[in-house]
């Protein structure tokens, strides 16, 4: 895949008071370059729990290149393909969860507990156009 349609990928993943921080770092790695950045933000539950807010953002079109590789090895990438219609909101966004779990032991499986949100480049800006060029991508891989 020569070029990347997508202006960044953002993923995200919550620990909450019962998890351990940097195991469910570690999960979130799975996904990510080896160099990149994962910042924290600590936040409170409704009832006074602490959870940290581990994201990063990618912009570098090789480090999107590494995050799309890792959704390629989902063994549902086609049911991934025929949903992008549901995936891609009116802000050209693309929207994909994985398991946190099986994160944690190194197997990338969709889920839920991290969030991937990915910008889809499209001109003029339409979500018609961010399906096709997300479609085209996700075939490439």
């Amino acid at each position: 895949m020569a070029s990347v349609p997508f202006h960044y990928v953002d993923l995200r993943a919550f620990s909450y008071g019962t998890e351990d921080d940097e195991r469910v770092e570690r999960a979130l790695r799975v996904y990510l370059p080896e160099d990149a950045t994962v910042e924290r933000a600590e936040s409170e539950g409704h009832h006074g729990d602490r959870i940290c807010i581990l994201s990063t953002r990618l912009e570098n079109a090789d480090d999107v290149r590494h995050v799309l590789s890792q959704v390629a090895t989902l063994d549902d990438i086609e049911t991934v393909r025929e949903e992008l219609v549901d995936r891609i909101d009116d802000n050209c966004s693309f929207f994909l969860t994985f398991d946190k779990q099986a994160a944690c032991e190194g197997t990338v499986r969709r889920g839920d507990g991290i969030t991937l949100r990915a910008k889809v480049e499209a001109y003029p800006a339409t979500r018609e156009g961010a399906i096709e060029n997300a479609r085209t991508a996700l075939e490439a891989l």
